[in-house]
């Protein structure tokens, strides 16, 4: 019946394998009548959008590459595989540093906020999950990062491969996730959709400290489900000065 119902409005049925994947990649052409100026034709996409035309220059062929690129960052091939490759080194500080903010918090040993507060104070300790540090003042502390990410991020400069800057392997990978390489290109894709999700959470942490300074995400977590109805996003469009 649905074959005949999409026969009578002039619309030609389509593979329901095709229509059903959320995976597809491939665009589905559905002919529309037009009696004045003939068949017009609309794309459709499986990808972030329905409808949604993917650009010519991502082929899907890159993890996580589900053609969203409204401002056309990446129509130039050296661009787009710079992108590529900050994205992912971006992915994983983020996805370090969202458990640095939570856990803390979460033992009781202060927030990322205060973290930082002993670096203000004359003689102050740097600690780390309680415990002091060896080296606990901000020159040597920023000094000794400095030297380690410079280090690392020209070594890995060095590297001509694309894919072994952004894929390592060897002592990054002690758990042989690499060595499947069925599996090895799923956990490409897991790893740079949980480190989008990182991405947004750090963002999401940065922008509830405009609206709370000096408090924490679990904390401001717990405020919002005492009162929802007071505690929520409007307190960053709208602060609570300004409201009735």
């Amino acid at each position: 019946m649905a074959s005949t119902v999409l026969r009578s409005c002039g619309v030609a049925a389509v593979a329901p394998s095709l229509l059903s994947s959320s995976k597809s990649k491939f665009a589905t052409s559905l002919p529309l009548p037009n009696a004045a100026a003939g068949s017009a034709r609309v794309t459709m996409s499986a990808d972030w959008m329905p409808g949604q035309p993917r650009p010519p220059y991502l082929d899907g062929s890159a993890p996580g590459d589900f053609g969203f690129d409204p401002l056309r960052l990446g129509e130039v091939p050296e661009n787009l595989e710079r992108y590529k490759e900050s994205e992912l080194i971006h992915c994983r500080w983020a996805m370090l540093a969202v458990p640095g903010v939570l856990v803390p918090e979460a033992l009781g040993l202060g927030n990322w906020v205060q973290a930082q507060e002993w670096a203000a104070i004359p003689g102050g300790q740097a600690t780390y999950l309680g415990n002091p540090v060896p080296w606990g003042n901000l020159p040597t502390i920023l000094a000794i990062e400095f030297l380690a990410i410079a280090f690392v991020e020209h070594q890995r400069s060095m590297e001509k491969d694309t894919e072994k800057k952004k894929y390592p392997g060897g002592a990054f990978d002690p758990l042989g996730y690499s060595k499947d390489p069925v599996k090895f290109e799923e956990y490409k894709v897991k790893e740079i959709k949980n480190g989008r999700l990182a991405i947004l959470a750090f963002v999401g942490f940065c922008v509830q400290q405009s609206a709370y300074p000096g408090t924490g995400p679990l904390e401001n977590l717990a405020s919002h489900l005492a009162d929802p109805w007071h505690n929520n996003i409007g307190d960053v469009i709208i602060p609570r000065s300004l409201m009735p």
